[in-house]
């Protein structure tokens, strides 16, 4: 995979149409927000809905990347509406696949899987390779978080292979980090870090500094996992920090904390663990982000059972957070909760519920 061509183009950002179409893909969110919002008023006052539908679009991601959810669904149905009183499905497509992207960080999983299908199927009638490869994308994401790494590890290949060989960019680092990210979940890390590093260097060659920040958190997950270097993995989550903050990227910088508070824990420094986690849970808290929120839940319900926290509260405390999971369907994570409980010494836990819940979400 990593002998084939490799993109040479600048990366773009096909979500920023119509008047925003000059934004760059490394525009801070905030000036996004604030531009598609001038150009969406304006395109409303002169009743140009395929305007309309392509500034709200803008407007939806950037309220969704902020973490500002409820804003988020309303822009993005808005958008749809405008696009599909212009009778513009191209538009109504980008609509879709915004929603059922909000949908996934919503952790309304069955809503995404419909969404995106919608658009993947649309934006294939209408020959919009973009908006069907994105919508796909979508739909490979969603499966991934899932823990469903057989059913979407071939669409993953298969849109790398599609991104590469149409040049795109930020196509290509998103398939590299996800693919990477599942050979690092079941322990192949050799190969995880070298398809990391590949994310990394390809999207700084297209000055994707978005997608290079999610390629060094996957680097510094890895280092962290397989060498123990503790150095080296903070130094590159720090390096992803800055641009986080200097892009306002609410959802990767409050991942970013969460990595970091994994690689104090893997070292044993619980006390650093705990006060790290728990500044990511608030900020999961804060933009409605169910796995993110569990993630650190996790992490630091780990740290305070190695403080010394009673054992009860532990079991208390993982089997609210194995139900939670259930009922999203993120069996994988859920997965994460069992090993803890063995890692703890404090199961077994209650398993009321689990089998039904998992019926429903397979």
């Amino acid at each position: 995979m990593t002998q084939q061509k490799r993109p040479t183009g600048k990366a773009f950002a096909p979500e920023y149409q119509g008047a925003l179409s000059s934004l760059s893909v490394n525009s801070s969110l905030t000036e996004v927000l604030a531009k598609g919002i001038e150009e969406l008023r304006a395109a409303e006052r002169a009743g140009e809905q395929r305007e309309t539908a392509r500034c709200g679009l803008a407007v939806a991601e950037a309220y969704r990347r902020l973490g500002r959810v409820t804003e988020a669904d309303a822009a993005w149905k808005s958008s749809y509406r405008a696009a599909r009183s212009a009778q513009d499905a191209g538009s109504m497509a980008w609509a879709l696949w915004s929603g059922g992207t909000l949908a996934r960080q919503r952790g309304s999983l069955a809503l995404a899987y419909r969404l995106l299908g919608l658009a993947a199927d649309m934006g294939e009638r209408e020959g919009d390779v973009l908006v069907r490869g994105y919508s796909l994308a979508g739909l490979a994401e969603t499966g991934r978080i899932q823990g469903d790494y057989e059913a979407v590890g071939e669409l993953h290949e298969q849109l790398l292979a599609e991104a590469r060989e149409r040049g795109e960019a930020r196509h290509t680092v998103w398939a590299l980090e996800g693919i990477a990210q599942m050979h690092r979940n079941t322990g192949s890390y050799d190969r995880a870090l070298a398809l990391f590093e590949e994310a990394a260097e390809t999207a700084g060659l297209a000055d994707d500094r978005r997608g290079r920040a999610w390629a060094l958190r996957g680097m510094a997950d890895v280092v962290s996992v397989r060498d123990g270097d503790v150095e080296r993995a903070l130094s590159l989550l720090a390096e992803a920090e800055s641009t986080c903050r200097e892009m306002k990227l609410s959802s990767a910088l409050a991942y970013n904390h969460k990595m970091r508070g994994n690689v104090h824990y893997r070292a044993g420094q619980y006390s650093q663990a705990r006060d790290t986690y728990a500044r990511a849970l608030a900020e999961f808290q804060e933009m409605n982000e169910p796995r993110g929120t569990a993630l650190s839940r996790l992490g630091l319900t780990k740290s305070l059972a190695r403080l010394g926290r009673n054992p009860a509260e532990t079991v208390v405390e993982l089997t609210e957070l194995r139900r939670a999971l259930d009922r999203i369907g993120l069996r994988h994570t859920r997965d994460m909760v069992d090993k803890a409980m063995t890692e703890l010494g404090v199961g077994p836990l209650p398993d009321t519920g689990n089998r039904l819940a998992e019926a429903v979400t397979r």
